[in-house]
């Protein structure tokens, strides 16, 4: 115990994220600081699990295994729960001895999903509770046997990084993962909901490298929703004998097809609650992601938008934009964040050009923040193309533009039909305050206002 009062939690919190990030290129996630910080303060794996809210097993056998087991690759020596202040003690003494190098910096262009392995990734807290981070309650619920998590965002507020990141770790679990873009999928085979579901079977198959049976499971009487379903539960989840998780990403196409959107969003429901009836649908583990609640036609209540655990990504905060700063080698300090957000908010992509911008080595024009965002909210700044794309958007539709001018010709909230409300928060472009809305951010109110004009 003399130990642990040796070096205060600050600097064991510093040291190690220090030499994590210099080997892996990875910061700690926000759950493993809490298991490291549980157990500096000797709170056992149960008391940490509680105070976060999430199992035992999970903390112990997953977070904990996983953190010691990387402290030890990078130290050294063995590294366990019981040993590893006197382990980060010596670590300490040894670097004090050794020159201190700075990391190297590796910049990505925000344009993409966040790759797995970057240490720009900000994971971030749910709207419910601050003890633990939507990532590690994704991690959780996917393990529950017929799970259902919907994640729901505008565009570019990193949907796709997140589904990336849960498949990952359902692989890491032994399981078998399968992602489906609608995006991607060919017009034709939306033109009726057998073509679909035969596509969408087929698609599984390849997927899973099994072979291709749906012939022998399609039969015309029985129809081709419960064809679609006994092929999964009569082949597919026999063939892997082992949980499958589904994502669906971009399925916000799928509403323009009121047809093949009824029939498939019912069909996946049918299928989760199919596991109170038959073991085996068990394991399949449902991902539904999402832009917007404007479902046209479809019920609602024969879908998956209204069970299962919502996730609902929101904007970065102060102190992530800050850590995020620090990640790219800046200052990071309190009047960049405040000036930077005041024009941006808290919007992930945003906030990432922004810094990608800043951070480089020959910055040029824009290396200044004040040159920055000064430019911002024109066609010649860093957002040029991402404003463009959404006066585009909006000029195509005359209804959506006179919408969103009347948001951004006042200061206050502002009333605005539902479908259109849906709409322009599915671009990004407004806030919900209650019943009303906002401008997400002042960009674009600067920059619409003159364009969107008389």
């Amino acid at each position: 115990m003399d130990s642990k009062a040796k070096i205060p939690w600050g600097e064991i919190k510093k040291l190690v994220d220090t030499i994590v990030f210099e080997s892996t290129q990875k910061y700690l996630t926000d759950v493993e600081v809490q298991v490291l910080k549980g157990s500096w303060e000797g709170k056992k794996y149960d008391d940490i699990a509680r105070e976060l809210n999430l199992a035992n097993t999970y903390i112990q056998n997953d977070v904990g295994a996983k953190l010691w087991k990387k402290l030890t690759e990078i130290i050294g020596e063995p590294v366990s729960k019981n040993n590893f202040r006197q382990a980060l003690n010596r670590a300490r003494e040894k670097r004090q001895s050794l020159p201190i190098l700075p990391p190297i910096n590796r910049l990505e262009l925000p344009h993409d999903p966040v790759p797995l392995n970057s240490p720009l990734y900000i994971e971030r807290y749910s709207l419910e509770s601050l003890h633990y981070t939507i990532e590690s309650f994704c991690y959780e619920t996917i393990t529950q046997p017929a799970a259902l998590i919907r994640i729901k965002a505008p565009r570019q507020m990193g949907k796709t990084s997140l589904l990336d990141r849960i498949l990952a770790q359902a692989r890491n679990y032994g399981y078998r993962t399968v992602r489906l873009n609608l995006q991607d999928v060919d017009e034709v085979n939306f033109s009726n909901l057998d073509r679909f579901l035969r596509w969408f079977c087929a698609y599984i198959s390849l997927e899973l490298n099994i072979g291709d049976r749906i012939n022998d499971f399609w039969k015309q009487p029985i129809g081709s929703k419960i064809s679609c379903k006994t092929y999964l539960q009569d082949y597919v989840f026999p063939q892997i004998d082992t949980p499958l998780v589904l994502a669906c990403d971009e399925v916000d196409r799928v509403f323009r097809y009121p047809e093949v959107s009824q029939g498939f969003f019912g069909l996946l429901r049918t299928c989760h609650e199919e596991a109170n009836n038959r073991n085996i649908w068990k394991q399949l583990r449902l991902m539904v992601v999402h832009s917007t609640e404007n479902y046209g036609p479809l019920d609602i209540n024969h879908s998956p938008f209204n069970i299962g655990e919502a996730i609902e990504l929101t904007e970065f905060t102060p102190t992530q934009v800050k850590d995020l700063a620090q990640r790219h080698q800046l200052d990071g300090d309190d009047d960049l964040v405040q000036q930077l957000m005041a024009m941006v908010g808290g919007h992930p992509y945003l906030v990432r050009l922004a810094l990608y911008h800043l951070a480089q080595s020959s910055p040029g024009k824009w290396g200044s923040l004040q040159q920055l965002l000064q430019d911002a909210p024109s066609d010649a700044g860093i957002y040029s193309q991402h404003l463009r794309r959404h006066l585009g958007i909006l000029r195509e539709n005359e209804k959506l533009a006179a919408a969103f001018k009347q948001v951004i010709s006042t200061i206050d909230a502002a009333p605005l039909d539902s479908i259109l409300g849906y709409q322009l928060y599915s671009m990004g472009l407004i806030k919900w305050q209650s019943n009303q809305v906002i401008p997400r951010c002042k960009l674009y109110r600067q920059y619409f206002q003159e364009r969107l004009g008389d």
